[in-house]
């Protein structure tokens, strides 16, 4: 590895990014105090929800000027970054007024296809993904054609569909991710690390240095916003910092050589607990978007009994873990990977879901006895 060309792609994004998070995370925090907005729980009371005490739900402001400010200092302001940080700008707008009014999850999702309609006009889109199995499946095909404000431009349909699809989802998966105090930052900064450093590797490549120095300023805007986000929490990420980290991950994964893959593979956790999730709540005949108390962090909580503390701590390092794999796996590893994965997790759902049933039968056998 080049450590000068580190040093500048990483380094320094990373530590500015952080400092101005760390800057502008206690002015959120003191500004939603001020204007009394704070998630109280016992107020509204919400399945999914972990915490017991009033707290702001800002963070996605923070973090966004972090990102926003350290883009403009180390980032050319070309078509595909002014995209980047006006669909962001939208995600963190619409996260603040969440923070104050609840919107509607149908809303929030309608919007988020506006954000990576926003990306996905400025040409980011995904023109193939690479087949585990050998070859590449091409998206490029069909497109149509059309004349707007003078100019020609090309819609390429699958390619455009594929990507709104992926954006929108991983949006969604990561900020589902954020249940417990400090687990949405920790699994964030490793994912962003994950993909700078891959980046990093093609750096022959002179065009991954921008997406090498963006992800490094998204891995920096959330290591500066955990140390206020680690238990005991003082602000939250919210909808905003939970669904920008989400979007700014599928960006770049787009961006980078990297592809979806090796976002998949790094983000397994939430990825098959996202899914299992939405198989979970169709079979029972509710909406899929609408939370619940019944994703895996929970289940850790509520069954193994561990903190807070401890299980955003063993989030990050099987995030950590999979990244380091991510790092050196080819695709049909990542496969098998994620497949494995896929039946731990499954097998650990099953278990939960069975010793909370038989946990309520054995008591109620107890009490009837009695």
């Amino acid at each position: 590895m080049n450590w000068s060309l580190a040093k500048n792609l990483i380094l320094a994004p990373l530590l500015v990014a952080a400092a101005i998070a760390c800057l502008a995370t206690p002015l959120i925090i003191f500004l939603y105090r001020r204007l009394g907005w704070l998630d109280d729980p016992q107020k509204t009371k919400r399945p999914k929800d972990t915490h017991t005490v009033p707290v702001p739900r800002g963070g996605g402001l923070a973090i966004f000027l972090a990102v926003a400010i350290a883009s403009l200092i180390f980032l050319p302001l070309d078509q595909p970054l002014k995209a980047i940080l006006a669909a962001a700008a939208v995600i963190a707008l619409t996260g603040a007024i969440d923070d104050r009014f609840d919107l509607n999850p149908y809303l929030r999702l309608a919007i988020g296809l506006l954000a990576a309609g926003i990306v996905v006009a400025a040409g980011i889109g995904i023109a193939f993904i690479t087949n585990p199995l050998g070859g590449l499946i091409h998206l490029d095909q069909p497109q149509i054609h059309f004349q707007l404000f003078g100019k020609i431009r090309s819609l390429w349909i699958l390619a455009d569909l594929f990507a709104l699809g992926w954006i929108a989802f991983l949006m969604n998966i990561v900020n589902w991710a954020k249940g417990f105090d400090g687990q949405l930052p920790g699994i964030v900064v490793v994912a962003a690390l994950t993909i700078a450093l891959l980046a990093l590797s093609f750096s022959a490549d002179v065009t991954q240095w921008p997406v090498t120095i963006l992800a490094a300023i998204t891995a920096g805007a959330y290591l500066g916003f955990l140390p206020f986000n680690f238990y005991p929490q003082k602000i939250m990420p919210g909808y905003g910092g939970g669904a920008l980290a989400g979007f700014l991950l599928a960006v770049l994964a787009i961006l980078s050589t990297t592809k979806v893959g090796t976002a998949i593979v790094v983000l397994g956790i939430p990825f098959i607990d996202a899914l299992y999730s939405i198989i979970r709540r169709l079979a029972q005949g509710r909406s899929p978007v609408w939370g619940d108390r019944g994703h895996l962090h929970h289940k850790i909580l509520d069954q193994w009994h561990w903190g807070k503390r401890r299980t955003a701590i063993f989030y990050w390092l099987v995030t950590a873990g999979l990244g380091s794999l991510a790092l050196g796996l080819h695709r049909l590893q990542k496969l098998y990977t994620m497949v494995m994965l896929a039946v731990l997790i499954g097998g650990l759902l099953l278990w939960f879901n069975f010793f909370s049933s038989w946990s309520g039968r054995s008591g109620r056998a107890r009490r009837s006895k009695i």
